[in-house]
C-alpha cells in the first residue's frame, strides 16, 4: 500500500468490498487524530462497460455460431493481429480494426455486419443485446482474494501507530454496539508504511537493553569493581532524562521563541514536535556510548590517585577527590562540548536526509548537556564509596 496508513477489505466481491470500505470511511473520519478530508476508501465499482450479449436464438436462424460472432467483434471493435513487422531488432505487431466512426458508440456497433454461410450480410444489432453496465475501475488481489483500499492520514502532533490503535478502537467499539455490520466472508487490516516502525520496534525492544548491558561489561572490564561501573554507568541515566527533557522542550511553542540577529531560532533548528521512531531510538543507542566518555575519563583518573595517594583519612580522600577532578575536569568538559558543537550543523540541517538526522541528533544533543553532571556526580559517589569503606574498616580494627 503507498500510504503512511490505511486498511486492506478483503471480500467475495467487489460490491461488498466496496460498500464495507466506505463504512468504514465514515467511522475514521470521526477519529480526532485522523485528517478527515485525507480519508478515502476506493470506488471499486462505477466504471461503465459495453456488453455485447449474444442471442443464441437470433444466430441459430442464420446458421452461425458463437464462435463467428466473436471473431466479428474481434476483429472489428479489438482488433486481430494479422501479421508482424520486423525492423531490426524490433518486432511490432500489426492490428486491423474498424475505424473509430465505426465502433465509437451502441447505433454504430449494431451496424457493424457478420457474414453468414450463405453469403448474407446480418447486421450485429439483429444479433447481440447491447447494453450499459457498471463495473470495477480497477480490480485489485491480494493472498488469492479480492481486496479494496481505506486511505487515511495523521494530523501533525500524532504518531502513526497511535492514530492506527485508536482508530482500531473506534472500528471495535461500533462493531460491538452493532452500528457496522462485517458482511460474511469479508475481513480488513491496517496496513501501510507505519507497520515498518512496528517491526523497527520490536527489534529496538531487543537491541536496547542489549546495548546497555554491553556497555556495562565493558566498564566492568575497565574497572574491575561493579560499584564503579556502576556510578559511570549513572550517566546514561542523566543523558536519557536530558534527551526526553529536549524532546519535551521540541514540543513546546514558546521553546526558542524568539529571534537572533534577525534569525527566527525555532525556524533555524526546524522545532516541532517530535515523535518516538526508529531514528529518535537510534540517537539514544548512540547517546548511550557517547554519556559513559566523561565518567570513563573521570573514573580512571579517580582509581589512578586513590593509587598514587592511598589516603589514610577522610580529608586525604577528599583531597585525592579533588585533585582527580581538577585534573580532569577540563578534557572532560572539551569532549562533551565538541560532541555538542558537531551536533549544531544537524540540527540546523535542511534537504534529502533531514529529516532522519535530525530525529538522531536531538537525543543526544539534550543528553549530552544534561549528562555534564556527571561531572560531579562520579567524583561524589566515588568519595562516599572511599569514606564508608575507609570508617568500615577503622571500626572493624
Amino acid at each position: 500500500m503507498r500510504a503512511p496508513m490505511g486498511i486492506k477489505v478483503f471480500g467475495p466481491d467487489l460490491p461488498t468490498i466496496e460498500k464495507f470500505g466506505m463504512e468504514l470511511e465514515q467511522v475514521l473520519k470521526e477519529v480526532p487524530s485522523v485528517k478527515t478530508e485525507a480519508v478515502f476508501a476506493d470506488r471499486i465499482v462505477g466504471k461503465p462497460y459495453i456488453h455485447l450479449n449474444i442471442n443464441r436464438e437470433a444466430i441459430s436462424r442464420y446458421g452461425l455460431s458463437v464462435v463467428d460472432v466473436q471473431q466479428t467483434i474481434e476483429t472489428a471493435i479489438g482488433g486481430m493481429q494479422i501479421t508482424t513487422t520486423v525492423e531490426g531488432r524490433e518486432r511490432f505487431p500489426v492490428r486491423v480494426r474498424y475505424p473509430r466512426e465505426l465502433r465509437d458508440d451502441p447505433s454504430s456497433l449494431s451496424k457493424i455486419v457478420v457474414s453468414t454461410a450463405s453469403g448474407a450480410h446480418i447486421p450485429l444489432g439483429d444479433l447481440v443485446d447491447v447494453e450499459y453496465v457498471r463495473g470495477p475501475q480497477m480490480i485489485k488481489s491480494e493472498n488469492t482474494f479480492l481486496v479494496g483500499y481505506v486511505l487515511l492520514d495523521k494530523k501533525d502532533g500524532f504518531a502513526e501507530v497511535d492514530v492506527v490503535e485508536a482508530a482500531q478502537n473506534l472500528i471495535n467499539e461500533r462493531i460491538d454496539e452493532g452500528s457496522i455490520v462485517v458482511p460474511k466472508g469479508v475481513s480488513y487490516k491496517f496496513s501501510g508504511s507505519y507497520e515498518n516502525q512496528i517491526r523497527a520496534e520490536k527489534r529496538l525492544a531487543i537491541v536496547v537493553p542489549l546495548v546497555l548491558v554491553i556497555i556495562f561489561l565493558i566498564l566492568y572490564f575497565q574497572f574491575k569493581s561493579i560499584s564503579t561501573s556502576l556510578m559511570i554507568f549513572g550517566g546514561i541515566a542523566m543523558a536519557f532524562s536530558g534527551a526526553f527533557l529536549m524532546l519535551w522542550f521540541y514540543s513546546k511553542g514558546w521553546f526558542l521563541n524568539f529571534s537572533l540577529f534577525d534569525t527566527d531560532l525555532r525556524n533555524l533548528f526546524q522545532i516541532k514536535t517530535i515523535n518516538l521512531s526508529v531514528a529518535v531510538w537510534v540517537g539514544f543507542i548512540a547517546l548511550f556510548g557517547i554519556a559513559t566518555d566523561d565518567g570513563v575519563l573521570i573514573g580512571t583518573y579517580l582509581d589512578y590517585s586513590f593509587k598514587k595517594n592511598k589516603p589514610k583519612t577522610i580529608s586525604q580522600v577528599r583531597a585525592a577527590v579533588s585533585e582527580a577532578g581538577l585534573k580532569r575536569i577540563k578534557p572532560a568538559i572539551m569532549t562533551t562540548a565538541t560532541t555538542i558543537i558537531a551536533l549544531l550543523p544537524v540540527l540546523t540541517s535542511t534537504g534529502r536526509g533531514a529529516d532522519i538526522m535530525i530525529p538522531m541528533a536531538i537525543p543526544a544533543f539534550g543528553g549530552m548537556i544534561v549528562a555534564s553532571i556527571t561531572y560531579f556526580i562520579t567524583p561524589v559517589l566515588y568519595s562516599m564509596r572511599e569514606e564508608y569503606n575507609l570508617k568500615r574498616n577503622q571500626n572493624e580494627k
